[in-house]
């Protein structure tokens, strides 16, 4: 049987605005919500839409990411007809297969795609936070018998020239793509999730390699090309909670709207449930001096210090007399007696000492994976 729709995650972002927190992780496997990674969210909505076969795309610094993604058991990606593909660059006897951009990624991808046979192509990023029922945007694509479909969603008009805008008719087909308009025309953001016809889509993209014409970028050159050669391309118009993390300041924000359980995310809804890669760890035990408002706690950490709006991830340590405030402790992260963080984002694994004091103000101040400040040798041991 022909499959009707394959979903490809585009996950090979360095994610370089996030400074030390991808220093050695790409952008989708940091983490995020105490126990999840960024991914998970993407990869939980196809699950949730009934889609079962997925393609992701790597790229930098892949291992963790990787070692995450597994075999695609923990989303139920790897029974009888479903699958989760790991993509990552190659060398063939046509040189180099670095990926140079979106639609380049897709194009060095046919063969797998082909061997899948989708009739539809669903494009998504894997470094969003947010919950979507695809299933919902492809029944929008076959009633506008689309050739393309492109998500939108709403933004402040004094922000939309930082995104690629789409403007629209009265039927919402796309008429005109801007991208980052100093005077934009529309407000709709494009969110880089892309419902195409498979088999038109091969056929541009191998223009590329037959006449020479640039088709690196779905937003640059693909979706231009559509509307130029008058194919019907459709926005699909997105209502709910999106939150792009590509910045410390916007990854801690999301994390701290995370912490609210009224959160637009809903994570406590039963018929849409964020799914990730689980290790195995104790319960989470909170002594008898600590004092725990407003955040959350995630298995195996051991808290014995002051926690205030913030979040704790998997397997970390909270010294007596510690305060953590408006912060982000990343899992197996270690905080030292008496220190104090506030405003800030603790990397995985990192160690601070006892009566350190890590302060964030108008920026948030982050310490690394794996970093330790002011730990000497007996603490490190």
């Amino acid at each position: 049987m022909k499959t009707e729709i394959l979903a490809m995650i585009l996950a090979g972002g360095k994610g370089s605005r996030l400074g030390k927190l991808t220093q050695d992780i790409a952008k989708p496997a940091v983490p995020f919500g105490g126990k999840y990674r960024i991914i998970d969210f993407t990869l939980s909505n196809c699950i949730n839409s009934n889609i079962s076969n997925v393609g992701v795309v790597t790229q930098y610094e892949p291992l963790v990411l990787n070692a995450h993604l597994g075999n695609g058991e923990s989303w139920g990606l790897n029974g009888m007809n479903s699958d989760l593909t790991i993509l990552q660059p190659f060398s063939s006897n046509e040189g180099s297969k670095w990926f140079e951009g979106t639609a380049h990624a897709i194009f060095q991808n046919i063969d797998y795609i082909d061997r899948i046979d989708p009739e539809y192509v669903l494009i998504l990023s894997g470094d969003h936070i947010y919950t979507m029922d695809y299933e919902k945007m492809l029944e929008e694509h076959k009633q506008n018998e689309a050739s393309l479909t492109v998500s939108v969603l709403e933004v402040p008009f004094e922000e939309a020239s930082r995104f690629g805008i789409m403007n629209t008719d009265e039927t919402n087909r796309i008429v005109e793509f801007e991208e980052k308009p100093e005077q934009p025309k529309s407000n709709l953001a494009s969110m880089g999730i892309y419902i195409f016809d498979w088999e038109y889509l091969k056929e541009v993209l191998l223009e590329n390699k037959e006449e020479d014409i640039e088709m690196l970028d779905f937003g640059q050159h693909v979706i231009p090309t559509y509307i130029e050669r008058d194919k019907k391309v459709y926005a699909y118009r997105f209502n709910g909670y999106w939150k792009d993390v590509g910045t410390v300041e916007s990854l801690w924000q999301a994390n701290m709207e995370f912490i609210d359980p009224e959160n637009e995310l809903n994570m406590r809804e039963r018929d849409w449930k964020i799914t990730t890669k689980h290790q195995v760890s104790s319960p989470h035990f909170v002594a008898e001096n600590a004092t725990v408002n407003d955040a959350l706690i995630a298995n195996g950490c051991h808290v014995s210090g002051e926690v205030n709006n913030s979040i704790i991830s998997t397997d970390s340590e909270i010294g007596e007399g510690a305060q953590i405030i408006d912060s982000v402790i990343m899992s197996g992260a270690k905080i030292g007696k008496n220190a104090v963080i506030s405003k800030a984002i603790v990397g995985e694994n990192a160690h601070i000492g006892e009566s350190q004091i890590i302060k964030g103000n108008e920026k948030i101040a982050v310490v690394g994976n794996s970093e330790m400040v002011g730990v000497c040798l007996d603490e490190a041991q």
